[in-house]
């Protein structure tokens, strides 16, 4: 439902030994691994295809192990990202989509780019990226997703740039990288990567809640009054939005409990409302 304000709370993954008699069960071979994942989940972020191309096959496998309505997040590539000039990706970005994400149709969700968090901020280089991503691929809308990592990205400039080709910047709640909850795009694309393994939920019940009050005010077309943004007095269009939120990285153990959790607390919030 692009653009509808659906919340969608996932994982990074589906292939974590940990999780095989934590979250899958004992019994279940590991074939059946995103069938049984994506029975839980309404999404999952994909980071294979960071580190390697995949095969048209492969996405047709994954689009019909999963329900109608469920949404893949993909890593862009790191041959894309990682360079020195990012206006000359041109041909590494030719070469992830031309093996067959399209296979996932409709389950095509955001693309995320994911730079170094020594790539610092440099205006004319990041506009010379977002002009070479496309908005469509094989008559699918595309979603794209910037994942930066160094403390210059914190600049209004940026929060311009990211707004005037709608590209997300993905707002990471985490220990060192920097934290930047500006709205900047008709969707909002969050990872939550301070969980505990300690924690059954990866982050505590209060957490979670204060995360589906969060999460349920994006999706309505605001902005949380509690996170930090770059650009405070650049107010974005107050309209309804998806919302992807992924619990990922620390407290790795517990991520589908918590995800799930978190989907739990947005529909108790939801029904609070009616």
């Amino acid at each position: 439902m692009h653009g509808g304000g659906r919340i969608r709370s996932g994982i990074g993954g589906w292939n974590f030994e940990p999780w095989e008699g934590t979250f899958y069960p004992d019994d279940l071979p590991k074939k059946r691994q995103l069938e049984y994942a994506a029975g839980k989940l309404a999404t999952i972020e994909v980071n294979a295809t960071y580190y390697r191309g995949q095969k048209p096959e492969t996405f047709a496998r994954w689009a019909a192990e999963t329900p109608e309505d469920f949404i893949f997040a993909i890593k862009g590539n790191r041959f894309v990202t990682n360079r020195k000039v990012l206006a000359e990706a041109g041909p590494s970005l030719d070469k992830f989509f031309a093996q067959g994400i399209e296979e996932l149709g409709s389950k095509l969700g955001p693309l995320v780019w994911q730079f170094a968090n020594s790539k610092k901020f440099d205006p004319e280089d990041f506009e010379g990226f977002l002009h070479l991503l496309p908005d469509t691929h094989q008559g699918l809308t595309l979603r794209h997703v910037l994942e930066v990592r160094h403390p210059s990205f914190i600049d209004p400039d940026f929060v311009a740039l990211a707004r005037r080709h709608n590209a997300a910047i993905c707002y990471a709640h985490h220990h060192d990288y920097p934290e930047i909850a500006d709205v900047t795009a008709d969707f909002v694309y969050a990872r939550l990567q301070k969980g505990e393994d300690s924690v059954p939920t990866a982050y505590s019940k209060p957490d979670l809640r204060a995360w589906a009050a969060r999460t349920a005010a994006w999706a309505a077309g605001g902005e949380p009054d509690d996170l930090p943004r770059a650009a405070p007095e650049q107010k974005p269009p107050k309209t309804p939005r998806d919302v992807f939120l992924y619990i990922i990285h620390e407290g790795k153990v517990r991520a589908p409990q918590g995800a799930m959790a978190l989907q739990e607390n947005v529909h108790a919030l939801a029904s609070e409302d009616e």
